[in-house]
């Protein structure tokens, strides 16, 4: 049996993965500190006789006994109100984490993947962006602690398969949602439906005329999988192209939620992204993949999932 060894195992991204591989026969080693994570993510996967916990921290010493096939590097805050809250912590786990679990792969002689982001374009003066550009990124504002730590990342992973011949991925991932996501999360999808089924304002930073590119999670899980198995080593956009304003999605989540909830505009931040869509002509060729869930359908499955936690945990979102 193939072992795979995910950090940031408990997150939202990294516990469907963990999911998806537990059921193709895979088994899964987690390593999650929980600072943006929960238990609750991973609570039936701990059930599951091939699936291991490890608790800790990938800025410090990363050990797995035994052999390991790959090695997926996603533990990182992902969103603003995440590491705005953890710079430091963000900037360490971008660099020294990437360091550690790189050197963790080439000593199991692993596949290695790197969770990059579609921030790594920053705000970008290219549209749709391709992973031939290079970026509009403001090294010293308060989002570049994530931007620079996933490019330093994506650095780094590249000197290691070039110094070494190591076999690394980096999937550079869009927007995503989806059943998992925290309803305090602080990104668009998961505050508008928290404050729709709680029946208050929903904030919208700026005009709302801001776009992004939303893909529904289990797309994105096949397309991580499909970029894992796959020969190919050059950075890949794994995202939906199906670009909307802000301010759509949060009159769709009002339409689909029947809430009262108005929108109310709060001051856009800084460096905040005016566009966001991904070319995925590079997915579609080298992976045979795209997303095949469409955002309408992604939204009512992800509302039905807000919907029971919140009647569960009333006090979850605050």
């Amino acid at each position: 049996m193939e072992r795979v060894f995910i950090t940031g195992g408990a997150g939202f991204l990294g516990s469907h993965l963990a999911r998806k591989l537990l059921e193709e026969g895979f088994e899964v080693i987690c390593m999650d500190n929980f600072l943006t994570s929960s238990k609750e993510n991973i609570a039936d996967l701990m059930k599951h006789r091939n699936f291991t916990l490890i608790e800790g921290d990938v800025t410090s010493k990363v050990e797995v006994n035994g052999e390991l096939k790959y090695v997926v590097h996603f533990a990182s805050p992902a969103s603003p109100e995440d590491y705005l809250r953890w710079p430091i912590h963000t900037l360490k786990v971008g660099s020294v984490g990437t360091f550690n679990t790189l050197e963790l792969a080439k000593k199991k002689k692993a596949v290695f993947m790197l969770a990059s982001s579609s921030e790594v374009y920053g705000d970008p003066l290219v549209h749709p962006q391709s992973e031939d550009y290079w970026g509009n990124v403001n090294p010293i504002g308060p989002r570049g602690v994530y931007d620079e730590a996933k490019r330093f990342a994506e650095a780094v992973t590249m000197a290691y398969h070039r110094s070494y011949g190591m076999d690394t991925k980096i999937a550079r991932i869009f927007n995503t949602f989806g059943p998992g996501m925290r309803p305090n999360d602080g990104r668009a999808v998961p505050t508008f439906i928290t404050q729709a089924l709680k029946g208050e304002d929903i904030t919208v930073f700026g005009d709302g005329s801001q776009t992004r590119s939303f893909c529904y999670i289990s797309d994105m899980v096949d397309g991580l999988l499909k970029l894992l198995f796959s020969s190919v080593n050059i950075p890949i956009n794994l995202g939906n192209p199906d670009e909307v304003p802000v301010i759509q999605i949060a009159k769709e989540v009002i339409e689909l939620t029947g809430s009262p909830s108005e929108i109310v505009f709060r001051q856009l931040p800084q460096d905040d992204p005016q566009v966001r869509q991904p070319d995925i002509t590079a997915a579609r060729k080298l992976l045979n993949w795209e997303p095949l869930v469409s955002r309408r359908e992604g939204l009512i499955k992800t509302i039905e999932y807000f919907r029971k936690i919140l009647n569960k945990h009333p006090m979850t979102a605050h």
